[in-house]
């Protein structure tokens, strides 16, 4: 891992789709959250998904599993990154992209 991009530290607590630490899934989506400044990382799999399935995990621990994360250390609050495969690149905006579904065939890569 290269040099620490974000503003917030490492150890800062996160919230993480299970499925990327328990089914080693790779990341389709980020939120950065506009009200507290809060990160969210979702696996691809979006079937069934709920509340129950969001971790706690440290920041530099996500970035561990996807150095890609890195890109997006200066994603602003309120915005949102999202890829359709794991070798696509970050795509951003204020809001999410009408109908993103990163299962859905016909998203770019």
């Amino acid at each position: 891992m290269g040099e620490w991009k974000f503003s917030d530290s490492p150890d800062v607590a996160v919230f993480a789709d299970r499925s990327i630490f328990s089914r080693d899934d790779w990341i389709a989506y980020v939120s950065h959250m506009e009200d507290d400044g809060s990160w969210l990382f979702y696996g691809s799999d979006t079937r069934d998904w709920d509340e129950r399935d969001i971790i706690l995990v440290g920041l530099q621990e996500v970035v561990q599993r996807d150095e890609s994360i890195m890109e997006l250390a200066d994603l602003p609050e309120g915005w949102d990154a999202w890829r359709s495969s794991k070798s696509s690149h970050w795509q951003r905006a204020k809001s999410p992209p009408v109908g993103f579904n990163d299962n859905d065939a016909s998203a770019g890569t």
